[in-house]
């Protein structure tokens, strides 16, 4: 453990804070809308290790990195081919809690295991000594949230509490470590003390293990309201994670970039020591479009290279609706422009207080 006098630098993505100063880097679009290309069926994401499973099990992405790899493995390889530097594991829903809607909670850790070698792999294919590519853990929000009642007849009614999201939290992140993830992504959070659960088995981990790996957090902001789901405004969200001391704060989904510009605006002005992220959706949902949203590469990258020309981005990408040629069109967007200086240095290390 280190003291407050003697920083602990990062053991993994070592590299990134340098990079987020130097431009804006990459992150890659959405993982569903690619799966759903593919049109598989009930039996890809059975394979044959789950044919009798006794629930339906099509629709969960996360059991592809078991049954259908390759699958999981090109998408990945296309992002990158995209120009990210980023890319997620396919872990969204990886958590015990999340996979209990299809009975496979204890797979949950081997799931993440194999989801960040698959990425680990994928980045290695593609980094170069000029382009290093970094795999990110991703932890999504689960579906059962810490602050808000499931129902409405009983306000303080809790479908789970913060010890069982932490222990959740604590053997995805363990997997995607032992994965060979260079960072965290604490990502969509719509609910803060979900959140907290995450940072806290994330420092637990990292203390147990000795490793010290960066973090990004990013939240979403679910309507014009311009506040998470819990009922935060975005500006009250960063000052309740702060604490984590993240590379990076962010906003990702619920809203394409137009809706998405006046709140990532606020986060840019009130996280001032931090790097800033951001990866909206391709527009608006449109069933009739072939990504399932409204935008087309080249909007959608006009509109994030809009951001970065004002100055509020250190992290670039794309969430629901958008390909690889999204990210494409971003990363030639935001490349005319330079990163997002902050108001102090970024965080390079971890400081235990």
């Amino acid at each position: 453990m280190s003291s407050a006098s003697t920083p602990a630098a990062y053991t993994r993505g070592a590299q990134l804070p340098a990079i987020l100063q130097q431009r804006i880097a990459i992150l890659d679009g959405a993982m569903g809308t690619m799966i759903q290309r593919y049109k598989l069926g009930e039996a890809d994401y059975r394979g044959e290790r789950f044919a009798a499973h006794h629930k339906d099990l099509k629709g969960n992405n996360d059991l592809l990195v078991l049954t259908r790899p390759e699958v999981i493995t090109e998408i990945h390889e296309q992002y990158l081919a995209a120009g990210a530097d980023i890319i997620e594991t396919n872990t969204f829903g990886t958590t015990s809690v999340a996979q209990e809607d299809y009975e496979l909670g204890e797979f949950a850790y081997e799931m993440n295991v194999a989801a960040a070698r698959l990425a680990r792999a994928a980045c290695d294919k593609y980094s170069t000594p000029d382009k290093p590519r970094f795999a990110a853990g991703a932890l999504g929000p689960t579906p059962r949230t810490a602050s808000i009642s499931p129902d409405v007849n009983d306000p303080g009614a809790r479908n789970i509490d913060f010890d069982t999201l932490r222990a959740a939290y604590y053997e995805q992140a363990k997997g995607l470590l032992e994965g060979g993830v260079d960072l965290f992504l604490v990502e969509t959070i719509f609910d803060t003390l979900n959140a907290k659960a995450a940072i806290f088995a994330l420092d637990e981990l990292m203390d147990d293990t000795g490793e010290r790996l960066p973090v990004i957090i990013s939240g979403t902001v679910t309507d014009a309201s311009g506040r998470i789901l819990s009922g935060q405004t975005v500006t009250a969200f960063w000052h309740s994670v702060r604490h984590a001391k993240p590379l990076a704060i962010g906003l990702n989904c619920a809203l394409g970039a137009t809706l998405m510009r006046p709140y990532i605006e606020e986060l840019a002005k009130a996280a001032g020591d931090v790097a800033v992220s951001c990866y909206p959706n391709a527009g608006l949902p449109n069933p009739m479009s072939d990504t399932g949203f409204d935008e087309t590469p080249d909007v959608t990258g006009r509109l994030v290279g809009e951001f970065a020309a004002a100055g509020f981005l250190n992290i670039a990408g794309g969430c629901c609706g958008t390909t690889p040629a999204h990210i494409a069109a971003i990363a030639q967007s935001v490349s005319a422009y330079k990163p997002r200086v902050s108001g102090q240095r970024f965080f390079t290390e971890l400081v235990q207080d």
